[in-house]
């Protein structure tokens, strides 16, 4: 009796543990599941959108774009003679005419164009060649006074108005809207301006009533939604614009927004019906590239100033940071290894401000270290290079912010540095944000796509792929460093790490504490294992960046994920076991990572000042000197720690020769 109880139970157990396993691969496909009917949405939606166009049934970009491409309208010729006389620009950029021809007829249009791409011609040449002036919206401050350069630089009248106006210069825009006689083209505002100044919008009216207001631009109409990366709360507030002032016609512009953003701008701007121009993403003269940021500030600064001594001598460049606190550190990092360089963020004196970015521009300095605060739309046309401190965001972020180099469509680099520990430190900035957490996910994923980890893929398809947009890695032409790579892969089972790291966690929550990324990290290497009590993990024999691009994997598919505490002063990112933890209970899931296999091998990542053959030719005598150097120092040195230095040193010059030589 007692036997065959016993074989029932057993019989009981595996039907459980069999039950168990079933339910969690019912999980699995049910997950599955969502993501096949979210890619079967889209593409119905796409079928519908190429069947409509079709039928002619819908206005879409394509046939849109047909209509308004033409310079047979009674505006067309004066059009064409500013273009050339006044902005010195012998021919419009795609999209640039059949933008302008719609605004031009007094319809809305909204364009997202890639930054470069010439946005801002689509405004300030109707506003030229229309009478009044246009209103254009702008978010920085920096941006305006960007524009305003390059306009007075073109004999254009424009100003801005903004909270450090004097009294006298408010009083004279303000004549000047109202004056058939004034000869101002552009006025520049922030969406605050519109939202508290009720004296402003008093004049607005009366300039509307006396037919002066000839159009609205609202730059950077992203920032209108809740679901854009840059979202400003007064832009919700600019419908007025268009239920005040509807016979005005209203361009919206942009250079990252997807199809449901668009469409809340629209709402929110109360705009009825508008034309929509999408140009492509792709800018094909920048070089895209991610490195490992270094471990210590120092060996991170040397590195940058390696990059700007070598490769970019000379050139003008930003370097992008997270906060105020890194980019004046930075500032005066470079300055005392004899960069030229300045700081900009938004709690500069705005004389400060103006000062460096005036310098900037006029090659006084060679870089300018910022924040977001400098960035959309700066019209540099030679920045040779935008380094990114640390990550950003998001991609939306990161696409505009890289997008500042090479606006004259000659080659120049956007260069990322990825660090663990920032994206737990954008983490507790973003938490709070719709979405936020999962735009800089997006961001993470695609920095793992890079050397040592992960799987490698063209940066352009990874950008396409955030864009909705449909990329051939071909066509990158080795303009990014995962296609100038030539390393082979294979997979690596990481499940009994996951195991491992679970198992520390759960003793950390028995114990009622908690972890952080770092501490989980150093547990993990076996500091403090044995106080936690957990004795059967042992510690990995794996670099700490790649048990750390590990987590980070793990966080990024949901088996651990972030946990947030708010103090008074701080909010601290936490480390606990995520939603598909319990999917290792089932002996058979495996968590897979890529890596590569080849060592030792480099991309060979483009140099823009070594373009011609004497240039080249005299960096390979350096670098062979250098290397014979260090080779008779290898020879004659009877210190093993010194010959293994001076070995090392040769390995990173035969790199730089094969660089060179490629």
């Amino acid at each position: 009796m007692a036997t065959t109880l016993s074989v029932l139970q057993e019989e009981l157990a595996s039907v459980d543990s069999e039950l168990q396993a079933v339910e969690l691969q019912v999980q699995e496909l049910l997950e599955r599941q969502q993501e096949l009917l979210k890619k079967k949405t889209v593409l119905a939606k796409k079928i519908k959108q190429f069947s409509d166009t079709e039928s002619g049934s819908s206005k879409n970009t394509e046939s849109a774009a047909e209509s308004w491409n033409k310079e047979d309208f009674p505006w067309s010729t004066k059009v064409r003679d500013m273009l050339q006389s006044n902005f010195k620009l012998p021919r419009f950029r795609p999209l640039q005419l059949e933008t302008i021809n719609v605004t031009m007829a007094g319809k809305d249009v909204f364009l997202v164009m890639p930054t470069g791409g010439g946005k801002s011609l689509c405004y300030q040449l109707p506003a030229v060649c229309s009478g009044g002036f246009t209103l254009v919206i702008c978010p920085l401050i920096s941006l305006m006074e960007d524009q305003l350069m390059m306009l007075e630089q073109l004999e254009v009248s424009a100003t801005l108005l903004n909270a450090s106006s004097s009294k006298e210069h408010v009083k004279w825009v303000h004549a000047e809207m109202l004056s058939h006689s004034s000869q101002l083209k552009l006025i520049y505002v922030t969406p605050e301006k519109i939202a508290k100044s009720k004296m402003f919008m008093s004049k607005l009216e009366k300039a509307y009533q006396a037919g002066r207001l000839s159009r609205i631009a609202v730059d950077e109409v992203h920032c209108c939604s809740q679901w854009g990366h840059d979202f400003r709360p007064d832009y919700k507030l600019l419908g007025i614009l268009k239920r005040q002032f509807p016979n005005a016609s209203l361009i919206g512009l942009t250079a990252t927004a997807t199809s449901h953003v668009l469409c809340d701008a629209q709402k929110i701007l109360c705009v009825q019906k508008c034309i929509t121009f999408t140009a492509s993403f792709n800018r094909p003269n920048l070089y895209y590239e991610v490195r490992e940021k270094p471990s210590t500030a120092q060996d991170f600064i040397e590195d940058i100033v390696k990059l700007i001594n070598r490769r970019y001598k000379g050139l003008s460049g930003i370097i992008y940071c997270f906060s105020q606190k890194d980019a004046e550190q930075v500032t005066m990092s470079l300055q005392k290894l004899g960069i030229k360089a300045g700081t900009y963020h938004a709690n500069m004196e705005p004389k400060d401000k103006s000062k460096v970015h005036k310098h900037w521009s006029a090659n006084e300095i060679q870089v300018v270290v910022a924040t977001v605060a400098f960035g959309m739309g700066i019209d540099k046309p030679d920045v040779r290079f935008v380094i990114h401190h640390s990550m950003s965001k998001s991609m939306e972020n990161y696409y505009q912010e890289s997008g500042r180099a090479g606006r004259d469509d000659q080659k120049a680099d956007c260069i990322l540095y990825y660090g663990f520990g920032d994206i737990f430190r954008i983490s507790t900035m973003v938490v709070m944000e719709n979405v936020g957490q999962q735009k800089l996910y997006d961001m993470v994923s695609y920095c793992h796509s890079m050397s040592r980890i992960c799987v490698c893929r063209c940066r352009r398809v990874l950008i396409a792929h955030h864009f909705d947009e449909a990329w051939d890695s071909a066509n990158c032409n080795k303009m990014c460093d995962n296609c100038c790579r030539e390393e082979s892969f294979e997979n690596m089972n990481v499940t009994g790490h996951c195991q491992d790291l679970i198992k520390i966690l759960k003793q950390v929550d028995h114990m009622k504490e908690k972890f952080t990324p770092l501490k989980l990290t150093d547990a993990w290497l076996g500091k403090g294992l044995s106080k936690l009590g957990v004795r059967d993990v042992v510690a990995p024999k794996l670099p700490r960046e790649v048990l750390e691009r590990i987590i980070a994997h793990l966080i990024l598919q949901q088996y651990l994920k972030e946990d947030f505490s708010f103090t008074a002063f701080a909010t601290i990112s936490y480390v606990k076991i995520g939603p598909r933890a319990d999917l290792l209970k089932n002996k058979g899931h495996v968590i897979n990572m890529q890596v590569i296999t080849r060592k030792n091998s480099i991309a060979k990542v483009r140099s823009p000042q070594l373009s011609s053959p004497e240039s080249l030719i005299r960096k390979k005598m350096e670098v062979t000197c250098k290397k014979q150097q260090n080779e008779r120092k290898r020879t004659h040195s009877k210190n093993p720690t010194q010959a293994k230095k001076s070995k090392t040193a040769i390995n990173e010059e035969e790199s730089e020769l094969m660089i060179i030589e490629d």
